[in-house]
């Protein structure tokens, strides 16, 4: 039983981790829903998105977590390591936080309109957002078990709606997006980088090291 909740925590870090800047690109979706873009369009259009983010990670698990030994899988712990560093890096470069926040908007507005089909919208802006969702479960895929994996991908399903949820709610509430919206940033770097750390010592990656022989 452990080892479920276990899983169950890791899988909802990991969501919440990769999620942020798409929440808050769902907030706005939900904000600027009308007659001809129904909430409905953006839930299905989200589902579909986050099924190809699955199916582009899962070679991890196929190719590495029955291939290749999992102590070695572990190294692929970088990844999302790399990323919360190269994000601390950005924010310490970048300390007006409204930019940040202005390059998210900007960004879902050049994609959307380049669709003729609601649920197509939201559906490419998911898959096309979903670059640091990729590098880090493809390394999380690949050191778990069967069991896990299957734990992990139902957990991430359930999020989804959880997800679309929150984010209609929030789009009601301009002061709470806003305050979301603007401190995610700084917070999302050190998820990852506990993630990363996580992976390593998952996969026991540290018996590489001739110290913890």
């Amino acid at each position: 039983m452990e080892w479920f909740i276990s899983t169950c925590v890791i899988a909802i870090t990991a969501f919440t981790a990769t999620n942020i800047d798409n929440f808050l690109v769902l907030t706005a979706y939900f904000a600027q829903s009308n007659a001809n873009f129904r909430p409905r369009h953006i839930f299905v259009g989200q589902y579909i998105g986050f099924t190809g983010l699955i199916l582009a990670s899962l070679p991890g698990y196929f190719i590495g977590g029955l291939i290749i030994d999992r102590e070695w899988i572990g190294l692929l712990g970088f990844l999302p390591l790399a990323i919360g560093i190269k994000r601390l890096w950005e924010n310490w470069q970048n300390l007006d936080e409204g930019v940040l926040i202005q390059t998210s908007t900007v960004y879902t507005k050049e994609k959307t309109p380049l669709l003729s089909r609601q649920v197509s919208q939201v559906a490419i802006v998911t898959f096309a957002n979903g670059g640091d969702n990729i590098a880090l479960y493809i390394p999380l895929f690949a050191s778990s078990k069967a069991a896990a994996l299957t734990v992990t991908l139902t957990t991430f399903m359930a999020l989804v709606a959880v997800w679309c949820y929150i984010a209609y709610l929030f789009s009601r509430n301009p002061i709470i997006d806003k305050f979301i919206a603007r401190y995610s940033q700084s917070i999302i770097p050190f998820i990852l980088i506990g993630l990363g750390i996580y992976i390593f010592c998952e996969s026991a990656t540290y018996r590489l090291i001739p110290f913890f022989h």
